[in-house]
């Protein structure tokens, strides 16, 4: 049978078809279970053991080991993971992405996939137009699973039996020994770059084998290259992250390529012991062996199980090997991802979010958060400056103080904007209500959070004209303002520490009520006093109307700090 260019447009459409499935079954259960997904990495990461097993679960979960190194990667970005922790989880995710390999090998080619897919569709679409958040992206996850079986089974049926002697053409390329396997180990890290997926690089290999393509040691080499080009993704999405997350992103490279080189040399004789393996000790195989005359696929079939216990084999050991060594991986990626100065000067940089890369709402959140505490330690520090320039006598320090206040201002103003944005990609995806809350209350702390910066530029402005006109604060009305700022100061240390709370749910208002109300009561009291001796003959008018601006401005940022604590618990 020849091979035609239709032939290939309709693997390729079933491939696309099997990846849409895939993705959907992946954002369904990221939407469905984020909150508990992110609980997961939080809790059980102690140590790079118990890292293995998350990394196993929620890969085995999600269905995507990509979806959890980017995961890892942005949580390593977030400083929420150690590299030791992260190390753990992509060596268990590695071990959990081999479960897609089983439910293919033992599904896609001994049943008709379409009997599951239909019960799939009728239990699935009636959950998607449900009004329940939650019911309808589990239905979401059902219908890509769905979908993902019908696009295996198209696959199946699009690749044509080319017969044996395409078989020996590929033979033909694989007689030289160890360079023929680093061969189509570079093809198979090409397919999965090239289709951004090991799974459905996994899926391809396999339908290949079962057709008769590609004979098993070729095979075997293929998902050697397929492990080695799912690390490209968390590579890439390291990219727009810090240091920490670009190290992160090479601890999985160097696992994966480091596995990759000692199978190679392995490769033929652990073949051999698995075919045996599977041929002496599974009862599957046991009432093939009477087709074999009759069914010439069953030979095949008992290669995609062999290719599948090979893929689970490698990453089992693999982990056993290196998992000793992660404190020496986590140095070599130090040493070949040094740090620079811009990481160092981090003022008005987005620290834990980027273009890049915007995932599902619910797993963005936790970047957000550290994203928007970060903000609030920024637009923090504007009050030092305001006191430093209150109190300061010196004209060098005075200029330097009005520069940095006007440059912080412009630093809430572009951090409000470029978070805002990232909101809005996020957006335009399915939310649920409970993300959508949590989202706008972010987006209410950014608003507080600028206007904080707004205030103390005004504040600087109107020190700069006391300044020019040469007026000066009497030494009682100098120590009042010191006493305001202070009292602000506590209050931006607990609007900090809430915004750091991993979970905005543990947080209560009633420390922030009583700051902001001792805030209140000194503007109260200063405003009471100012006016009584305005007018008296000690008693500069002009200096007075400044004095009562910048208690009153300070009161104006007490305010926005207590509506930050608000947002944070939910109620604005």
């Amino acid at each position: 049978m020849e091979f035609g260019i239709w032939d290939a447009i309709e693997i390729a459409g079933a491939l696309c078809f099997f990846i849409y499935g895939m993705k959907l079954m992946s954002d369904g259960i990221q939407r469905a279970a984020g909150s508990m997904l992110r609980n997961i990495l939080r809790s059980m990461t102690k140590n790079r053991y118990l890292g293995v097993f998350t990394g196993f679960l929620i890969t085995a979960l999600v269905q995507s080991s990509s979806a959890t190194t980017v995961m890892t990667v942005s949580f390593v970005n977030a400083g929420l993971l150690t590299l030791i922790e992260s190390a753990g989880i992509m060596m268990g995710a590695n071990i959990g992405t081999t479960v897609t390999g089983w439910i293919i090998a033992i599904l896609g080619f001994k049943v008709k996939l379409s009997a599951y897919s239909i019960p799939l569709f009728a239990l699935g679409v009636p959950m998607l137009f449900s009004g329940r958040g939650k019911l309808k992206y589990w239905g979401e996850f059902l219908i890509g699973f769905a979908i993902l079986f019908l696009g295996l089974s198209y696959l199946k049926g699009a690749v044509p039996d080319l017969g044996k002697d395409t078989l020996a053409w590929i033979e033909g390329f694989a007689q030289y020994g160890i360079f023929s396997r680093i061969g189509f180990v570079m093809l198979g890290a090409l397919v999965t770059v090239i289709v951004q997926s090991s799974s459905a690089a996994m899926a391809i290999t396999l339908t290949l084998v079962y057709a008769g393509w590609l004979p098993l040691e070729v095979a075997a080499a293929m998902v050697l290259g397929e492990n080695i080009g799912t690390t490209i993704t968390a590579e890439i999405a390291s990219l727009v992250g810090n240091t920490e997350a670009k190290r992160s992103a090479r601890i999985h490279s160097m696992f994966n390529i480091i596995g990759v080189c000692w199978m190679v040399i392995l490769l033929p004789w652990v073949i051999e012991f698995l075919t045996t393996f599977v041929e002496n000790f599974s009862s599957i195989f046991e009432s093939n062996k009477k087709l074999k005359t009759a069914d010439l696929k069953a030979e095949d079939i008992m290669n995609t199980y062999i290719l599948a216990a090979f893929h689970t084999t490698f990453n089992i050991i693999n982990v056993i090997l290196l998992i000793g060594f992660v404190p020496w991986l986590v140095k070599m990626a130090i040493k070949t991802v040094p740090g620079n100065a811009e990481d160092e000067d981090t003022e008005g940089k987005l620290k834990f979010i980027g273009s890049a890369g915007v995932r599902t709402p619910e797993l963005a959140t936790i970047e957000l958060q550290k994203e928007v505490a970060h903000f609030g330690e920024i637009t923090a520090r504007m009050s030092g400056f305001s006191k430093t320039l209150i109190n300061s006598t010196d004209a060098k320090e005075q200029k330097k103080m009005l520069k940095k206040l006007k440059k912080y201002e412009k630093i809430t103003d572009r951090l409000e904007i470029e978070i805002t944005e990232y909101m809005t990609k996020l957006s335009n995806q399915r939310i649920t209500p409970k993300t959508s809350l949590r989202l706008r209350s972010i987006l209410n702390i950014c608003n507080d959070l600028e206007r904080i910066g707004d205030i103390y530029f005004q504040i600087s402005k109107a020190i700069e004209r006391k300044i020019e006109n040469k007026d000066y604060f009497l030494p009682e009305q100098r120590e009042n303002i010191n006493k305001m700022i202070g009292k602000v100061d506590n209050a931006f240390e607990i609007m900090v520490k809430n915004l750091n709370s991993p979970s905005y749910d543990d947080v209560t208002k009633d420390e922030a009520k009583t700051a902001e109300k001792a805030i209140n009561a000194m503007r109260d009291q200063l405003r009471e006093e100012n006016n009584k001796k305005i007018g008296t003959s000690d008693y500069n008018s002009r200096t007075a109307m400044v004095y009562n601006n910048l208690f009153s401005s300070l009161e104006k940022v007490g305010d926005h700090i207590i509506n930050v604590t608000e947002s944070v618990i939910g109620e604005i």
